[in-house]
């Protein structure tokens, strides 16, 4: 059966996102330079369909992770800052005309809204849940991976229900001191096994079995 796997970076704090997100501050206030690592690598150009970047130790632990992915879930927090019911001018996300993704990508929330088709990724809107959700994912995906791409509390859902299979974190020598934590919530019955630490300028891969 194919994996549900996560990579996410967090402020050394533990912290996923600063304060107060909003259509302004995505990431929250402070959390700018959480991703500035990330930014820098190859990888992250070239599936924004941009050349340059740098072939480092980070793109190739992202592209690892990113490798043989068929689809994606995220909460609506990570899809946009719009809350309840939806409205037009529908919201259709942060990432323009192209997302990046360009695998299914099953969004959560709380309200019925129509797929999105944007470029190669289709957004489809589930209101059943996780469980719900990643079986949608993985009836998409085939025998690919499903990824879990955030926010904090779509990953603590996934961990609570005994879901989610692999998780990187990609901690960077950030402090936040508020907004949305990894880990908040977990039972003490999840086991995390730690399997690889990778060092890399200005961030430490830290790689993690889940299992409860």
């Amino acid at each position: 059966m194919s994996k549900v796997k996560c990579q996410i970076t967090t402020s050394a704090d533990g912290f996923v996102a600063g304060p107060n997100q909003s259509e302004e501050h995505p990431m929250g206030e402070g959390a700018e330079g959480l991703h500035d690592w990330a930014f820098e690598t190859a990888y992250f150009q070239e599936i924004h369909g941009r050349e340059g970047g740098e072939r480092n130790v980070s793109d190739a632990v992202v592209r690892e992770m990113s490798a043989d992915v068929g689809a994606e879930i995220m909460g609506r927090n990570m899809f946009g800052p719009v809350r309840g019911p939806w409205t037009e001018p529908l919201w259709e996300g942060w990432w323009g005309d192209d997302p990046p993704f360009r695998v299914p990508v099953f969004v959560l929330t709380h309200y019925e809204r129509e797929p999105l088709t944007l470029g190669e990724t289709t957004f489809h809107f589930v209101t059943e849940g996780i469980e719900r959700a990643v079986e949608l994912a993985r009836e998409a995906g085939g025998d690919k991976d499903v990824a879990i791409g955030g926010g904090a509390e779509t990953i603590q859902e996934t961990i609570r229900a005994g879901l989610l299979d692999e998780l990187l974190v990609n901690q960077v020598p950030v402090i936040l001191g508020g907004g949305a934590r990894l880990l908040d919530d977990i039972p003490p019955e999840v086991k995390l096994e730690q399997t690889r630490v990778v060092e890399a300028p200005g961030v430490a891969h830290l790689f993690y079995r889940v299992s409860r």
